[in-house]
């Protein structure tokens, strides 16, 4: 099992790699992936000491880890929902998709179902206009959904991750 201590020792050699590296302070974002690799998330401890190891002050840190949508401040689930609400997602229903998922697994775009199983996020375009409307599980695109197919979709994930946990139990 890794512990904090772990972490923390590889996250700081992970920055050190970098330290000689001419602007050293540009390699901030691939720090803030790192920990978000190995965490689920960037915490505030972790950008605490990415602050201290790198002399960036942590409101800095803060600053681009909230400016980036890919970085997530808070423990996410298992699957990781992301509807397009880009234009073409947007004017073919997008909304309801995003309504029904809200309704199925009762979060708010931007909650972690209680079981961890699930996040709702928000894109701004996930780049296949052509299928729209769109979502994104895992970073695997879905496209021409409905708020049906969604709705299903979803049942069978959790059927899945059910069967899974009763197979880890024998």
């Amino acid at each position: 099992m890794i512990t904090e201590k772990d972490k923390k020792s590889a996250l700081l050699e992970f920055i050190d790699n970098y330290r000689e590296k001419d602007n050293f302070e540009s390699y901030l974002i691939a720090v803030l992936h790192r920990v978000q690799e190995v965490n689920g998330y960037v915490d505030e401890a972790s950008m605490d000491l990415i602050a201290h190891a790198m002399g960036i002050p942590t409101a800095r840190i803060y600053g681009v880890a909230t400016f980036y949508h890919f970085f997530n401040l808070k423990p996410v689930g298992k699957y990781i929902i992301s509807v397009c609400m880009g234009t073409a997602c947007f004017v073919k229903g997008a909304n309801a998709i995003a309504d029904k998922i809200k309704e199925i697994l009762n979060i708010e775009t931007g909650e972690t179902t209680k079981d961890g199983l699930f996040t709702l996020q928000e894109a701004r375009c996930l780049g296949a206009c052509g299928q729209a409307p769109v979502l994104m599980i895992n970073n695997k695109i879905h496209g021409r959904m409905t708020p049906k197919k969604t709705a299903d979709m979803i049942k069978k994930i959790k059927r899945n991750a059910l069967k899974q946990k009763v197979q880890g139990q024998r």
